[in-house]
């Protein structure tokens, strides 16, 4: 039976991680990459999908997890009525292993009290379910070989085989454990290398310190640190060490409403995420790893077509396009189909981007490493490019699949674009055509005043022409368009903090991203509250706060309230469901970066006003 999305904790060694869920089965795992083909995916298909668990036999189990203090590792205990054991799951970080690239998943389970039999599965699936595979069965283990990928299982508990996969038990009293690692091994490789219990503690030793040491570079300490904590460890988990790239989650086709179609692949980047994820690293200290996504950004940046246009969205290696297929034979999450891999909304116009990018750029060189000459002339052509195409209709943050339109929003980033790039040219006094930027961004300005503005309902609207709401808009004051105060701000914000009952956006304190039921989207049903709208409001009434009290502490209330939607392990999905259930991919990096950026400056906020 599917677990809830929220009833799974994440691993990872930055290059892949794995969904655990509290009954102590792997149901989601990518190798050797994160957008790699899935050999678990339970999650998304529970009887082809494939699964790697164990687990106490006894029927009278419950569970709860835990993370180690300030760590990835992941704890999850079993309570039964003959004992309690606990279940460590990690992945060592390249360069903590002395046997550097063998050991890809650590699985070790040991006894608390009383006496537990313990059950082991491995069932894998390669290639999405799509591959035989061979499983050859070895004195220490087994190996599952495809023909393109290959895993071996090493332990030394006895280990038989069962249908495409292998099983086992093992008996244990207090004290005793037993050690499982699932390591990627070419071919023509054996699968016998096992860890004694004393190696795998010394893995686990090292991968604690290597978390602990990382984490303690973190400068926030304010008053939701565990928080604030817990979102940075995610976005190191999602991180892809080899070129500092953040995948925006490590998941695909989890869905957004239960029964719909609304199941995307989200394992690659968006140039879009670059100015959130920025600014969120750099608030809290970590500028290595900001740095790192500026080094990616840039990249592409010098990549970019003869005209200066981008790709919106990238593969890990910097490569674009990523071919959108539909998976048939698995019948997705609780039977919400269809389960997608690739994203066709690479192919997308999205003129938002270049606000975000120009904006991330903007930032990092005011707090990070000022930048290159010729990173400016790569940037230069691309303001030009907007503003050559910003009033063209695109398909909108959202990535709506309907025909074009003029989304406010962004209309909102071309202008950011432009007015980001005049101030960075005067304050590296970088070559620019100032006079065209500033036209352009002035006519942009008025633009939106003019046409993306419904005076009779006093707020901003998703495009021009249509009455309806967007959070998205909630951003105007976040990359300071409009004052925080300013009463087209302030009617904007009331609207959408309005019931949806009333017309607005908000049910319980959480914010819809629009009203999808009207079909807008081209999309069929409706989906869940937006987590990073809720933080978008939340910030905003932040904002505003600084003269309004009122405004201050609805944003705090709205805050706590939003942390009590975490899960268990202070995780957020991309959504949250009318009964406060996970909805869509997970975790998603964008939830917690917004998480950051609105702990941050309502901490400040509130420090002032004390």
């Amino acid at each position: 039976m599917y677990q809830p999305i929220e009833d799974y904790g994440l691993i990872g060694n930055m290059r892949t991680a794995a969904l655990v869920g509290s009954n102590g089965s792997i149901d989601w795992l990518c190798l050797p990459h994160f957008d790699s083909p899935s050999v678990f995916a339970a999650i998304l298909d529970d009887r082809k999908g494939g699964r790697f668990q164990i687990a106490p036999v006894d029927k009278t189990v419950h569970s709860r997890q835990l993370y180690w203090p300030e760590t990835n590792v992941l704890i999850t205990r079993f309570l039964c009525e003959s004992g309690v054991a606990e279940l460590v799951d990690f992945m060592p970080v390249p360069g903590t292993s002395r046997r550097s690239g063998t050991s890809l998943v650590v699985r070790m389970i040991t006894g608390v009290s009383g006496e537990l039999l313990i059950r082991i599965l491995c069932d894998p699936a390669f290639n999405y379910g799509r591959d035989e595979h061979e499983v050859v069965m070895t004195p220490r283990g087994a190996c599952f070989r495809s023909p393109n990928q290959s895993f071996g299982i090493a332990t030394d508990v006895p280990l038989e085989r069962k249908g495409t996969g292998v099983s086992g038990q093992v008996r244990l009293a207090e004290g005793q454990a037993a050690v499982f690692v699932l390591r990627s091994v070419e071919r023509d490789q054996g699968c016998n290398m096992p860890l004694s219990r004393e190696q795998a503690t010394d893995h686990f030793k090292r991968t604690v310190d290597y978390w602990r040491r990382w984490i303690s570079g973190c400068a926030y300490t304010g008053r939701w640190r565990e928080m604030v904590h817990r979102s940075a460890l995610v976005l190191k988990l999602l991180t892809f060490e080899p070129t500092g790239a953040i995948v925006a989650a490590p998941t695909c086709s989890l869905p957004e409403v239960l029964g719909g179609g609304r199941n995307w692949d989200y394992r690659y980047v968006w140039i879009r995420d670059a100015a959130f994820t920025v600014y969120a690293l750099m608030r809290i200290g970590f500028r290595e790893e900001a740095t790192r996504f500026m080094n990616w950004v840039s990249d592409r940046c010098r990549e970019a077509d003869p005209d200066g246009a981008l790709r919106l969205m990238y593969r890990l290696d910097g490569r674009s396009g990523t071919p959108e297929a539909i998976l048939d034979h698995f019948e997705g999450y609780r039977h919400s189909g269809p389960v997608r891999i690739g994203n066709a909304a690479h192919k997308q116009l999205q003129t938002d981007i270049y606000g975000e990018l120009m904006d991330s750029v903007y930032l990092y060189n005011k707090y990070g490493t000022p930048i290159s000459y010729d990173l400016w002339q790569s940037l230069r052509k691309s303001i030009n490019w907007v503003c050559d195409n910003w009033h063209r209709p695109d398909h909108g943050i959202w990535e709506f699949r309907t025909e074009p339109r003029h989304f406010v929003y962004s209309k909102l980033m071309s202008w950011v674009a432009l007015d980001r790039g005049i101030r960075l040219a005067g304050k590296r006094s970088f070559p620019a055509d100032r006079e065209k930027w500033l036209k352009v961004r002035d006519a942009i300005c008025e633009e939106i005043h003019k046409k993306g503005w419904d005076g009779a309902n006093n707020t901003f609207v998703q495009a021009y022409g249509s009455d309806a709401l967007d959070a998205a808009n909630l951003i105007m004051p976040l990359v300071f368009f409009m004052s925080p105060t300013d009463p087209r701000m302030l009617g904007t914000i009331n609207a959408i903090r309005t019931s949806v009952r009333q017309g607005g956006l908000t049910s319980g304190g959480l914010v819809y991203r629009y009203n999808a039921s009207d079909g807008a989207d081209g999309l069929d049903g409706q989906e869940g509250t937006f987590n990073i709208c809720s933080f978008w409001l939340i910030e905003a009434l932040t904002r505003a706060g600084r003269t309004d009290r009122t405004r201050l502490d609805d944003a705090r209330l709205m805050f706590e309230r939003m942390m009590s939607y975490s899960n268990h392990l202070g995780l957020f999905a991309e959504q949250t469901g009318s009964c406060g259930e996970a909805l869509g991919n997970y975790p998603q990096a964008l939830t917690h970066i917004a998480l950051i950026s609105a702990a941050f400056n309502l901490d400040r906020a509130l420090d002032r006003r004390a």
